[in-house]
């Protein structure tokens, strides 16, 4: 089936004019291809706290044991660049953030970093954002994303565009990579979910702006692949992303969506958020590249309401 034929119709112009989500699109991410039957393709939470519903999401999957395995090492990468509080929804849940370092840690891993490639001060952006409390407070090591000389040069063969780029250390050398964005509005990119959270492990993001953003953001995804993709929808940003102007500019939608399928999962969100997914123009093309599937009726996909 194609991807026009799960084309909700945009609200868009709502969004944009400050209307409040319709919460309305919660069915259309579950579709027909639900059953109650491990393994599940994906995992949408909604209507909890943010650590509380990525412990039912880890649950229905079987545990954090099928993910992370003793003395492994972690990195989990949130979206944290922006010099903004929690209620502002531009950077990632602290509580959520702070959830996963503990389960991680728990299911005996070695070592469990969290990292960004801020766009403002480093520094400000973990500390105002909550998220270095978050991690430090649950025993998790916090690094800077701002040191060029921990970024190292890698080949992208089956890249369009992008053809090479300097990628973390922690992302070449970890055993798991837990890849934690927030949802919200994106001036550039329309909206800002998993594949657009990748940006954030490459020390040149400006030339994907300068050569073609979408097709830069669906070629990465060919080199870096997330184990798990864990979408925070609990405080979206409708309006004025990706760094938001004012707690006006968010709606409280208490969403989690988790899917080892980047494509999947950025397709959900774009059901929760109400934009068309073709107007995503990186998740059509990360689909053409064999990253994953925008047919959520193929997947097992289970519903969880706390």
């Amino acid at each position: 089936m194609k991807r026009r034929d799960f084309i909700r119709k945009s609200v868009v112009a709502s969004i944009a004019s400050g209307a409040l989500f319709s919460m309305g699109k919660w069915n259309s991410v579950i579709a027909a291809g639900t059953n109650h039957s491990l393994p599940f393709d994906m995992i949408a939470v909604k209507n909890g706290e943010p650590a509380a519903m990525f412990a039912e999401a880890m649950k229905a999957m079987g545990g954090i044991s099928t993910i992370v395995r003793p003395n492994q090492t972690v990195v989990v990468k949130p979206n944290i660049g922006w010099d903004a509080s929690p209620e502002r929804g531009a950077n990632t849940n602290p509580e959520l953030v702070g959830e996963i370092v503990k389960q991680c840690l728990v299911a005996g891993a070695k070592k469990v970093t969290v990292f960004d490639n801020t766009c403002d001060e480093w520094t400000r952006c973990y500390k105002n954002s909550g998220i270095e409390k978050a991690v430090k407070d649950i025993g998790g090591q916090i690094v800077t994303g701002k040191d060029q000389s921990h970024y190292h040069k890698v080949e992208i063969p089956k890249g369009i565009i992008l053809k090479e780029t300097k990628v973390h250390e922690l992302i070449l050398e970890s055993d798991v990579f837990i890849n934690v964005p927030v949802l919200k509005h994106h001036g550039g990119a329309s909206v800002s979910f998993s594949m657009k959270n990748l940006m954030g492990v490459v020390w040149n993001r400006h030339y994907y702006h300068a050569n073609g953003l979408h097709q830069c953001i669906a070629d990465f995804t060919t080199f870096c692949k997330p184990t798990l993709n864990v979408i925070d929808g609990y405080r979206v940003m409708k309006r004025n992303g990706p760094r938001g102007v004012s707690v006006n500019d968010v709606a409280t939608m208490k969403y989690l969506l988790v899917s080892k399928d980047i494509v999947a999962v950025d397709t959900a969100a774009t059901k929760i958020f109400g934009i068309d997914t073709e107007r995503v123009k990186h998740i059509g093309l990360a689909e053409e590249l064999n990253i994953g599937t925008t047919n959520l009726d193929s997947l097992n996909i289970k519903r969880i309401s706390i």
